[in-house]
């Protein structure tokens, strides 16, 4: 493996508490910050503006991402930040508002700060954004060198969140240490770094396998707990110190390849990110001939309605002509699939994919 590793830890600030929110004008006083360009979605702003500050002594735009976060969307937002003299990007919402106004603030030299309003993946930690093809398939990730300015958690933002998003973060969040053990159980002396990631990684998995169903039973009731907070900041900070501290060792490699993979079909793009990411685990572990480890995920994966096969995510009717197709975009040279210890192709791909179809079908 030849892996670039950079830490890029965490944001400058970071604050997860009940009422964080209501900080947001002290903290942009502080930073002498008093026109701001606000980014924000369309449903997850109608349930964050409720607990989003009014700030009168700051100057604001607010304005719609529009749904996507693609190099035109990026190039359009440029401009008509750059049209005004605002000081600073605030995104307001899920991982693509946040991917979107860190792609926008790195163009326009200004400092990002998120409030997320999913705990459906890091991307409110993490320095970077998951760049989209205007067909809907994943093009790029693009990495920053500049750190997130300041995030701010509200957990009864999240508490009130769909439930099925949360879901696909513990997927999408639990993949971190299987990704990142097939990479760093290569090493024969992996650096101090490295054994951050791997411990944040591992405390992933196991945050997740012991207090998930705990967290989602708070969502149902309405009621904060522990267990609610715990898998929150699982989601987003810890799973962010994974790649932020092992970089190209804590990202992504066989699962993440999967899910980039299964956008070029326009039937997964109705399922969620973290949901895809959750099946990609699985064929990462045939590929790996880890069919134990398989069997003790399958009932979590269950009691959560995780897919664990493509029949779960409505699509046992794709051909093996189009799982041939996944198999090679899933393998191309720039994949992070190659940084498994395997000798992966697409052929072993492909075979992974009907393997495990076959498998949960005799479960």
């Amino acid at each position: 493996m030849n892996q670039s590793l950079i830490v890029r830890g965490a944001p400058q600030e970071y604050e997860c508490c009940e009422g964080a929110w209501d900080n947001l004008e002290e903290h942009l006083n502080r930073r002498g910050m008093k026109r701001v360009f606000i980014l924000h979605g369309k449903d997850s702003w109608t349930a964050a503006q409720p607990y989003f500050p009014e700030m009168a002594s700051i100057d604001k735009m607010f304005v719609n991402y529009g749904g996507e976060c693609t190099d035109e969307r990026t190039a359009e937002l440029t401009k008509l930040f750059n049209e005004s003299s605002f000081d600073t990007i605030i995104a307001v919402g899920g991982g693509k508002v946040a991917d979107l106004g860190k792609a926008v603030a790195y163009q326009c030299k200004t400092p990002i700060i998120i409030l997320p309003t999913l705990a459906a993946t890091c991307a409110a930690y993490t320095p970077l954004s998951v760049i989209y093809k205007q067909d809907g398939s994943m093009d790029r990730y693009d990495v920053f060198p500049v750190s997130n300015a300041l995030v701010l958690i509200e957990p009864k933002v999240i508490l009130y969140s769909p439930k099925e998003l949360m879901i696909a973060g513990i997927g999408d969040t639990l993949a971190k240490w299987y990704e990142a053990d097939s990479m760093i159980s290569q090493l024969t002396v992996p650096s101090i770094e490295i054994q951050v990631a791997a411990f944040a990684a591992r405390k992933c998995r196991d945050v997740l396998l012991e207090e998930s169903q705990a967290a989602l039973d708070a969502m149902d009731s309405q009621k904060m707990n522990q267990a609610f907070l715990n898998v929150v900041e699982t989601n987003i900070l810890l799973g962010g110190m994974v790649g932020g501290f092992g970089d190209d060792y804590g990202r992504t490699s066989g699962a993440h390849s999967i899910h980039d993979a299964l956008t070029i079909l326009p039937e997964s793009h109705h399922q969620l990110h973290g949901n895809k990411v959750a099946y990609g685990v699985f064929v990462q572990l045939v590929i790996e001939g880890k069919w134990n480890e398989i069997d003790q995920l399958i009932p979590f994966y269950h009691q959560l309605k995780l897919p664990t096969c493509l029949s779960d995510m409505g699509m046992a009717h794709i051909t093996e002509a189009e799982i041939e197709r996944v198999a090679k975009r899933a393998t191309v040279e720039h994949e992070t699939i190659h940084y498994m210890k395997e000798t992966i192709t697409f052929k072993v791909v492909k075979n992974a994919m009907i393997e495990l179809e076959d498998y949960i079908k005799e479960k």
